[in-house]
């Protein structure tokens, strides 16, 4: 371990081997933090967080806060961060609630940029990117790849699927099918994250299904309980499909059109 003098670790938390922490940093009682992360100057690290290996957390972040959710009573609630995330300066994490089954939960391999905010009971998955100013409000859930433009808000409850877009300064009020991208206030689906499946070498097949996907549920002036049908009998049970479908079926807000 590597602390300096000046940092103010209390002496329960948990630091694995390899662990750095900066100047004027303060990890608190009820944290623990895995192999060869680092914590830069003037980070504070506090309630029940659990940190795994591998992170960079850059200056005046702020992990471990309780929920600003005025139904926070002071119960016994987690932050849990993966493992190779990029926490940049003044990004804030919160704890979760018990309304919201007492975890906030962030996978492997993100980049949250300057300023962004994961509020309270959210559950995030992996290689995703928030960019600066990016604020979720409570018990969103995004999936894994998904990228959040600079200043967009987003609804709680919302949910924001996999390998979609988000533009910056959008307004998300409703849920972000997967593989789609999405601009606006609010938030409308304006096409396919074409150059991320791209990236992530999709076939041409795979590409041309979600394209008919897309197709049917944005431009056939069906509802979406008949866009779905038509895309069941017309684009058959492949990954793609079956990955937009179940998405869509599990909306509790309604998809963004």
């Amino acid at each position: 371990m590597k602390i300096h003098k000046t940092a103010i670790v209390h002496p329960n938390a948990k630091i694995a081997e390899g662990v750095e922490i900066g100047p004027y940093s303060i990890i608190n009682e009820n944290v623990s933090i895995g192999k060869n992360t680092v914590v830069g100057p003037h980070v504070v690290i506090d309630g029940w967080t659990e940190i795994g290996e591998n992170n960079k957390i850059f200056q005046f972040a702020s992990l471990g806060a309780i929920s600003q959710d005025l139904k926070y009573h002071g119960e016994v609630a987690y932050l849990k961060i993966g493992n190779s995330n990029t926490i940049r300066e003044y990004v804030t994490m919160n704890i979760g609630t018990e309304g919201g089954g007492g975890i906030t939960q962030v996978g492997d391999n993100n980049l949250f940029m300057v300023g962004s905010h994961i509020a309270h009971d959210c559950v995030l998955g992996n290689n995703i990117i928030v960019a600066n100013l990016g604020t979720l409000a409570g018990h969103i859930v995004v999936e894994d790849g998904a990228i959040i433009g600079g200043v967009v808000a987003i609804h709680q409850f919302s949910r924001i699927g996999q390998m979609s877009i988000i533009g910056g300064c959008s307004k998300v009020t409703q849920d972000i099918p997967p593989f789609m991208m999405a601009d606006g206030h609010p938030a409308e689906v304006r096409g396919l994250n074409l150059i991320g499946l791209k990236r992530k070498e999709f076939s041409r097949e795979a590409i041309h299904n979600i394209k008919e996907a897309h197709r049917i549920l944005y431009r056939s002036n069906l509802n979406t309980s008949q866009a779905v049908e038509q895309i069941k009998n017309e684009l058959g049970q492949t990954e793609e499909i079956l990955t937009i479908l179940n998405f869509i079926e599990k909306s509790n807000r309604g998809i963004a059109k």
